[in-house]
């Protein structure tokens, strides 16, 4: 199915740019402080940020007290990256570490549908990337969202693959910085066609209204 778009012939544009793809500090692996994060992307122009941290919900669960800081200017989101036997997925929309009980690196056609079943989104990230490859046929991975074929670790060839195998499954596209550190923070993004909130963010997902795009040089 086409990825809806903006009617720009109506003169009415309404567009979103969301950073779907972070890790604090709350991930073992990353420098990153949550508050310099949200003020990077705040002086980018970004709308809002999302914290996915390492194979954990709840590790993020610390940022709650920034929603109310930035309430009304800027929208912060939480997700998690969870290690599949085959590779990684992002997923939005749980509210506890669903799979901390023996699913954590179960195949990742079972972790979807769990994801699913409980409500939540899932996202491929980086799928084509070399040292960090999903070894599986996302074509046969049934409950997938979309897939992020912007990653701001991956080089061209890895985001032109993810490019064109979203085009061929008629999935939307995500972008995400993938940050671990400050500077990295914001140099791929998802822009979003609609006005998004934490309310309406999942639904947003699933329709499909939005598309990746990379900022870096």
């Amino acid at each position: 199915m086409p990825m809806p778009m903006p009617d720009f012939q109506s003169g009415i544009i309404f567009i979103m740019k969301i950073d779907l793809h972070n890790h604090s500090f709350y991930s073992e692996d990353s420098s990153l402080n949550p508050d310099e994060a949200i003020e990077r992307a705040i002086e980018l122009g970004f709308d809002g940020i999302a914290f996915t941290e390492h194979n954990s919900f709840e590790a993020s669960e610390p940022v709650e007290r920034l929603r109310e800081k930035y309430e009304g200017r800027f929208l912060i989101l939480r997700g998690a990256e969870y290690n599949a036997a085959e590779g990684h997925m992002l997923v939005f929309g749980i509210k506890k570490d669903i799979f901390i009980n023996g699913g954590l690196y179960a195949p990742i056609v079972e972790m979807v549908r769990i994801v699913n079943e409980s409500g939540g989104v899932v996202i491929v990230p980086h799928p084509f990337r070399e040292w960090s490859l999903l070894n599986a046929d996302i074509k046969k991975i049934p409950g997938i969202h979309a897939i992020e074929t912007y990653n701001g670790h991956n080089n061209e060839a890895e985001n032109e693959k993810a490019v064109e195998v979203a085009s061929a499954l008629g999935l939307p596209t995500t972008g995400g910085s993938d940050a671990h550190h400050l500077h990295e923070v914001g140099c791929c993004y998802t822009e979003f066609f609609s006005r998004i909130t934490a309310d309406n963010f999942l639904d947003s997902l699933r329709t499909g209204n939005y598309r990746g795009h990379l900022l870096r040089a």
